[in-house]
């Protein structure tokens, strides 16, 4: 899928006028219902199956928090196709509206800013629940899974179940990720698909609990292993291209320890600094065609490099200091090219500079748990976004930068310590 794009000044980009803010309207029945059909057909190719637990006791007009795991673009599609039944309304990144923000917003579509503090947003599903009296549809964990395990969930989201007072859904998917894992360039897997749809939550359990209670139980939801359930399930994927972009993972070399040098193609990945090739077997495994093999499983990998990273934060030495193309969203009619700078991440956060000196842009660690960072983002590159409710600025980096997986991290690690150490001197 891609995105339409201008080339435009900043200084043009910066005096446009905001994206004003709509409320959600009613979902339109007829077109859930072609919505419900179309899904229905593109996920015949995966085999999709489903079952259902506890649901009958979701009334069939009472409104409902659904919250799934987010694996690839298939999970739209499941969540269009369980939820046919009754309106739903499903929170979605500013930029997917971009070219056909009408057509989003006829579906159902609440829009939000990732991984930014959007006060607006639980607003709009609070009127949802309660105003349209219809379901809202959330994808917790806002950006697809790297490594096919679960993504940090936001610490306000016992709160949220809170505010709104209604029953939680549960819907989880099994072989989303192993059908289309974002690394692998877009390209489609024969592997089946199925999901589980469970009543998880009731009103007055949510009442009776706590806030991390909730966050608790939410969190053990969330736990997932998508390599772990292939390899124990027996799943066979024998193309030749499941290995292509697992660089964009597994960038740093166990073995020698350089970053940058990894290159996932076919069914291996080599360093190109030490020469050792691992293979990515049919079952999912690692294994080294030249010598030890030091990870055999894809997330223990993406582990250590985590580890890695949190190492570098805590002795202050990492640091990414990158020249990027820059974009702007402020509006829904297109992203806008605004063009040059740098991209520099340290212990102190994020900073973009460029444009000529018109952009000196800056983030604290505190500002999110997580990055908007993608792969091949609408097929333009790699990406990393940073901005606050005003403003947000889409970076991609220079040279084939492969930066996006680490910088991740780096942002959620170093969250993670800067706010234990706000609690130490508090």
């Amino acid at each position: 899928m891609k995105i339409k794009v201008i080339e435009k000044s900043y200084q043009n980009v910066l005096a446009m006028p905001q994206e004003k803010h709509q409320k959600p309207t009613h979902q339109m029945a007829a077109l859930r219902g072609i919505l419900k059909a179309a899904c229905w057909f593109l996920l015949q190719s995966s085999q999709f199956s489903y079952e259902k637990i506890g649901m009958e006791k979701l009334g069939k007009k009472e409104p409902c928090l659904v919250l799934m795991n987010h694996s690839s673009f298939i999970d739209l599609e499941i969540a269009a196709y369980l939820m046919a039944d009754r309106e739903w309304h499903i929170v979605t990144t500013l930029d997917g509206f971009v070219g056909k923000a009408w057509l989003m917003r006829l579906l159902g579509c609440i829009s939000t800013k990732k991984f930014i503090n959007d006060v607006t947003l639980v607003r709009d599903m609070h009127y949802t629940v309660k105003d349209l009296n219809a379901s809202v549809i959330m994808y917790p964990e806002a950006s697809y899974s790297f490594d096919g395990t679960a993504t940090p969930l936001p610490e306000s989201l016992g709160k949220c179940l809170k505010l709104l007072k209604v029953p939680v859904v549960m819907i989880r998917t099994e072989g989303a990720f192993l059908h289309d894992p974002l690394y692998n360039c877009l390209q489609v897997r024969k592997t089946k698909v199925s999901a589980t749809m469970k009543y998880l939550l009731s009103p007055e359990e949510i009442k009776e609990k706590s806030v991390d209670e909730l966050n608790q139980i939410l969190a053990k939801e969330f736990d997932f292993d998508n390599f772990k359930e292939q390899q124990e399930k027996g799943i066979i994927i024998d193309e030749k291209f499941r290995a292509d972009g697992l660089h964009r993972v597994l960038y740093k070399c166990p073995h020698c320890g350089a970053e940058g040098k990894m290159h996932g193609e076919g069914t291996t990945i080599t360093c190109h600094d030490c020469g050792n090739t691992y293979e990515l077997t049919e079952e999912g495994y690692l294994k080294s065609l030249t010598g030890e093999t030091l990870y055999s499983h894809v997330p223990d990998w993406y582990r250590w490099e985590r580890e890695c990273v949190k190492k570098e934060l805590e002795e202050r030495t990492y640091r990414l200091d990158i020249p990027v193309d820059i974009y702007m969203l402020v509006n829904t009619e297109c992203v806008y090219k605004v063009g040059e700078g740098r991209l520099l991440h340290t212990a102190e956060g994020f900073r973009l500079t460029g444009c000529e000196g018109q952009i000196d842009y800056c983030l604290n660690p505190q500002a999110s748990y997580s990055l908007y960072s993608d792969f091949f983002w609408y097929e333009i590159g790699d990406m990393i976004s940073i901005g606050d409710e005003k403003i947000q600025y889409y970076c991609f980096p220079k040279n084939g930068e492969n930066v996006a997986a680490k910088t991740r991290l780096a942002t959620e690690e170093l969250y993670k310590l800067t706010k234990c150490t706000k609690l130490k001197t508090s």
